[in-house]
């Protein structure tokens, strides 16, 4: 759809951001939008459900899941922060958002992809002490040390965010900033800035690759011992199920830590086109959506407690 005219934006006002990332497609926009609520009532739905049965269920009280609901409740933010927006953009005539919402959007969207990736680091420490030091499992996750991790991970997020937003916040921009993108994310709005933001992309890009690396690095490390451990296993039967406990997180570090180095490491080189979109969509949309299948579907505990809250409150009492 057209975007309107230039003389009818407000000159008094802050710079007005045109999200355009599906705008060449017009015959398409009620496709798109039903894809994308689709995908979000199955995210939300989809986590929801996963917390409400480790709440219900006391057996699934344990680190593990602790931090399970955790991933949950960070993979409700994603799409929360980006999708509902998106959907408003469809319907729209001018495909437009303020400045200071998609300030708020790349924060939120900041937050929760730091403070992902060190929750992934977390689980991994997780499933390395339960793997590789079982006897001494109940000792060193006590819960306030597990309470208290994740609200470091937590902590942590945040600062990692305000340090991001806060040197785009530095940069000027004008009164029509077109994004070709689907939502406002630090790479692509910094790419349109007025400003010389090459320091900030220097800055920002050294912050992404120590937080990333080092967190990827800690990951390997850890299956590293994980999996040297399982090996020595003896009993076919404990060392499947000792495995099939890493898989579902592998499965997610992969999808996520893939997409991610694409988006925050790659600009540097240069190497983009509309793939960034595609990539951006699997951590931000797709991810979500597939995070509780992989945990639920791989999970025989998180099955059984299913079923029984399902034939407890669903089921009719005879």
């Amino acid at each position: 759809m057209d975007l309107i005219p230039f003389q009818q934006i407000n000159q008094t006002s802050v710079s007005m951001f045109f999200i355009m990332g599906f705008a060449r497609y017009p015959s398409l926009q009620s496709t798109f939008f039903a894809i994308f609520l689709l995908s979000y009532l199955l995210a939300i739905s989809g986590n929801l459900l996963i917390t409400l049965i480790i709440y219900s269920d006391t057996h699934l009280h344990t680190p593990m899941y602790f931090f399970l609901v955790n991933l949950s409740i960070l993979d409700i933010c994603f799409t929360s922060c980006i999708t509902p927006n998106l959907l408003e953009i469809f319907l729209s005539e001018t495909k437009s958002m303020s400045y200071w919402s998609c300030m708020s959007q790349m924060f939120l969207l900041s937050c929760a992809l730091g403070t992902e990736l060190m929750l992934l680091v977390v689980m991994a420490f997780d499933r390395y002490v339960a793997i590789c030091l079982p006897l001494h499992y109940s000792v060193i996750m006590r819960s306030n040390v597990y309470f208290s991790m994740a609200a470091t991970v937590w902590i942590l997020g945040i600062l990692n965010s305000m340090l991001h937003v806060g040197l785009i916040l530095r940069l000027s921009f004008s009164e029509r900033v077109i994004l070709d993108h689907f939502f406002c994310e630090i790479p692509t709005v910094t790419k349109v800035s007025l400003s010389d933001s090459h320091t900030i992309r220097l800055v920002t890009l050294v912050a992404d690759i120590f937080l990333g690396m080092m967190c990827f690095f800690f990951i390997i490390v850890t299956y590293t011992f994980i999996i040297s451990s399982i090996v020595r296993i003896r009993s076919a039967d404990k060392k499947k199920k000792a495995f099939s406990t890493c898989v579902s997180h592998l499965l997610v570090v992969n999808l996520f830590y893939g997409s991610i180095s694409y988006t925050y490491i790659l600009p540097a080189s240069n190497i983009r086109g509309n793939h960034d979109k595609i990539v951006s969509a699997l951590y931000a949309v797709v991810s979500p959506v597939l995070n509780p299948m992989i945990y639920s579907l791989r999970n025989q505990d998180v099955k059984r407690a299913f079923l029984k809250m399902f034939c407890k409150n669903i089921l009719p009492q005879r």
